[in-house]
């Protein structure tokens, strides 16, 4: 996946993911979700719709929802947003996961900072 031009990568970590993406593959095929009789600003007008009809809104959510998912995978406990302990509140050893942690949820939301983590996992 690309973000400002620069690529990124998301793991595949279930087996549930994996027929999605099959799936999803199966319908465009080699070429883009959107039609090609639209544009990126038009298919995103017409998502914002649908998930507005929906009763969906805020989406960006699932962003952080994923962080902080990913982030318990990698550490074995919650980020401190979700109710976890506070990266203060860590031994050395700890910390010293929590930030590779971070540092791998960054890169897989398209950012190079560990900082960026705070606004989605806590400090």
């Amino acid at each position: 996946m690309d973000k400002g031009g620069k690529p990124r990568e998301i793991p595949i970590r279930t087996n549930e993911q994996r027929a999605l993406l099959d799936q999803v593959r199966s319908l465009s095929g080699k070429g883009s979700l959107i039609p090609s009789n639209r544009n990126y600003i038009q298919q995103l007008r017409i998502y914002e719709r649908n998930t507005a009809a929906a009763g969906l809104s805020r989406m960006h959510g699932l962003r952080h929802a994923y962080a902080q998912r990913r982030y318990q995978e990698l550490v074995g406990w919650k980020c401190p947003s979700a109710g976890g302990p506070s990266r203060q509140s860590l031994g050395a050893k700890q910390r010293k996961i929590d930030r590779n942690a971070r540092l791998c949820v960054s890169r897989e939301l398209g950012h190079e900072r560990e900082q960026i983590t705070s606004i989605y996992l806590g400090t």
